[in-house]
């Protein structure tokens, strides 16, 4: 999907055909290139979506989404830094709890984008830092450095599954400063094989629809959130910050030992 001054152009058909989420947030059991297009479009027009009337509120819209419990564990004090993405700014470094949750609340992957100065201007004056104003670069491994630099050590940095090849990088850069790194990898939809060893690093992984992270990284996993998109924790850290968000969250949950992936097969996304 590319967003241009002329318009929104969606440049494939979707590969996934149909998600939960898609469903609940916005009303569509199939989904097709004008869905998709549709889909945008609204975003554009109600949350001002990669423009200059860009909506920046902390409303929660899922229940297990990163922003979610990013905002959850650095309320909480489990972490002191998020380095996320956001469009019209690219890689973004917050402490601020409701900082985060307003740059993730309904974004998706985003591959690249480019400076929009009123986007960039809000997130500043809540304490925001970018690492590249003038192209609104995304590298989430200079987020981390730049973070490190800062003085902050417990450090959580979401990596989309397109961009896997990063979690080795901070890894090494984790080793390297001598700080904590919370990696959340999410996005996952097309992520493969070639993907499964950088994935099998990250602290969270989201399944999203990648067979790969549901047939060869969910079985591996520690602790799972939802039963329709599974929220994996690989290690003890990645379940210690999922524990953090419940433990905030005022919703009735159920708590019981199975093998997982533990699914619900009419809600996944196919």
């Amino acid at each position: 999907m590319e967003i241009t001054s002329s318009g929104v152009r969606v440049l494939e058909d979707p590969q996934t055909k149909s998600c939960p989420l898609t469903l609940s947030l916005h009303g569509y059991s199939e989904l097709d290139r004008e869905k998709v297009r549709t889909i945008v479009l609204r975003r554009i027009e109600k949350r001002g979506f990669a423009s200059k009337n860009r909506s920046f509120m902390a409303e929660v819209l899922v229940p297990f989404g990163a922003s979610e419990m990013m905002m959850s564990c650095l309320e909480s004090g489990l972490f002191d830094c998020a380095v996320t993405v956001c469009e019209g700014a690219g890689t973004v470094l917050a402490s601020n709890p409701k900082l985060v949750q307003m740059i993730g609340a309904f974004l998706t992957g985003i591959i690249e984008t480019t400076p929009v100065p009123e986007i960039i201007e809000v997130l500043k004056s809540h304490g925001g830092r970018l690492i590249d104003e003038t192209k609104a670069s995304i590298d989430q491994v200079e987020g981390v450095r730049l973070a490190a630099t800062i003085g902050f050590k417990n450090v959580a940095v979401t990596v989309a599954g397109f961009r896997s090849w990063e979690v080795p990088k901070i890894r090494d850069l984790e080793r390297d400063l001598g700080i904590n790194v919370t990696v959340l990898s999410v996005c996952t939809t097309r992520s493969g094989e070639a993907d499964l060893e950088n994935l099998l690093m990250s602290d969270i992984v989201w399944s999203c629809n990648s067979k790969v992270v549901r047939e060869k990284i969910a079985p591996r996993a520690l602790f799972q959130l939802g039963v329709g998109i599974p929220v994996l924790a690989l290690t003890e850290r990645g379940k210690k910050a999922m524990l953090t968000h419940l433990s905030n969250m005022r919703d009735a949950v159920v708590a019981f030992r199975a093998k997982l992936p533990y699914t619900v097969q009419e809600k996944a996304p196919r």
